[in-house]
This record gives structure tokens, sequence and C-alpha cells, in this order.
């Protein structure tokens, strides 16, 4: 994660499928999610992403509870909640219990996110967590939900190549007791980069999903930004 824009940015989902809606008017892909950073200065915005005409079926807010804007019957859009960083407390049970609450009133999550690029610093949208810590707030906030029939991500490192040792580091404190599903990857940079790292991970974790959930051209102007996305995600429908 980088320093917030005053946009909403749109992740893809790689390799797994989320439930399709029957009812939309368009052809909804499970394969494009959002993440959703409300704006105050564009709220019309918010309509956008959850219309007939768009393609999005889920959605993640950096958090473990559902925005406003999407709660509710009339709302298309799965939530998948994440797990951001450690608590402050190792007895603090915070994020598991608002997800087994939002289970037990009937909210279908299937999916949830953790640790967002706890290999980076606060400064630049990270949270900061080493990876014995990560494995000890896991075993008690998010391991638990598997026993629920919830999937479980793996911690979304940065695309440096820092982000695949702590990731090591994370499964070895874990000492088989993380039982993730899919791999989340962040990336900032042309397209040869995002598919050789793409390439990377999935020689690295080859028996694991891929979900694609930050990532851009940083830098770009809009009509290179709009060629990278085009081009992107055309790649990724390719990928099975």
């Amino acid at each position: 994660m980088r320093t917030k824009p005053t946009w909403s940015a749109v992740a893809s989902l790689l390799l797994h499928h989320l439930p399709l809606f029957a009812h939309a008017q368009v052809s909804r892909s499970a394969k494009r999610g959002l993440v959703y950073i409300p704006n105050a200065n564009t709220p019309q915005d918010n309509s956008i992403w959850d219309s007939s005409t768009s393609d999005l079926t889920w959605y993640y807010n950096y958090g473990p509870s559902p925005s406003p804007n999407f709660d509710g019957a009339a709302s298309t859009f799965q939530f998948v909640p994440m797990l951001f960083g450690a608590p402050a407390s190792s007895s603090d049970t915070t994020f598991l219990t608002t997800v087994q609450s939002q289970l037990s009133a009937g909210t279908n999550v299937s999916h949830i996110l953790t640790f967002n690029e706890p290999d980076g610093t606060t400064a630049t949208g990270g949270s900061d967590v080493s990876a014995d810590l990560a494995a000890s707030t896991w075993m008690t906030n998010v391991e638990p939900l598997k026993a629920q029939g919830v999937k479980l991500g793996a911690p979304a490192v940065t695309g440096a190549q820092t982000g695949f040792t702590w990731l090591q580091n994370f499964f070895t404190a874990c000492a088989g007791k993380c039982s993730a599903d899919f791999i989340p990857i962040h990336w900032y940079g042309d397209f040869q980069g995002l598919a050789s790292h793409i390439g990377q991970v999935r020689g690295t974790y080859p028996n694991m999903s891929i979900w694609i959930t930050e990532y851009a051209d940083a830098g770009a102007d809009l009509s290179d930004s709009q060629s990278f996305y085009n081009e992107s995600s055309q790649y990724f429908d390719r990928i099975e």
C-alpha cells in the first residue's frame, strides 16, 4: 500500500472464484474486486462501483467491517475483511470476534485478508509487523476462522525481495500452524515487472492461489495507466 490516493483503486483476483450474482445486468467477473477508499470529495463514485454496469463482485477496505455505503441487502458486493496489522495486546482477538459476528449474522464471509505490507513502514502505508508477531497473531485471530469455512489470505507483503524473505520467515515462525489458502500480491511498477513478479510468486508457492490486491504503474500518466491496466487485466484473465 502506498500513501492513500484520492481515488478508489481496482484490484484483480486471480485463480480463485468468489460467487457470482445472478441478478447482475452485466457479466460480473469473479476476478474483479475493489480496494475501497472513501473520498468525501467524490461521493458520487460510490454508486459506480456497485452499479448494474460494474463487473466488480467483491471489495475490501483495509478493515474488518463492511463500509456503510455497501453494507446492506441492496449491495451486490461481497465484503472481504482484513486484519491490517497486529493488535497492541497478544490477548486481543477483536478481529476474530468481529468476523465471527458477521458470520453469525448470516453475512457471506468466504475469504479474509491479513497484514498489509508487514515488511513495509507505516510511512508508506505498511503495517510494519515482525514475522514472529504476525505468526502469533495469526494463530489467535485468523486460524480459528478456518474451521468455519473461511479461506485465509497470507500476509500481503510488498513487491520487493524483502517481501519474499519476510513471508518465508513468517511461515517458519508458524511452524505449520498457519494454513493460508492464497497469496496476495502488491506491485508498483510496469507490466513486465508485474508479470515477472507473479511468476516468481507462483514458482515459490506453486500450490496456492494468487490474488492481486494492490497494483499500479507508479508515476505513470493517465494514458500510460490506462494502457497498463488494459494489458494487465487481459493477462490476468488468461491465467487459470
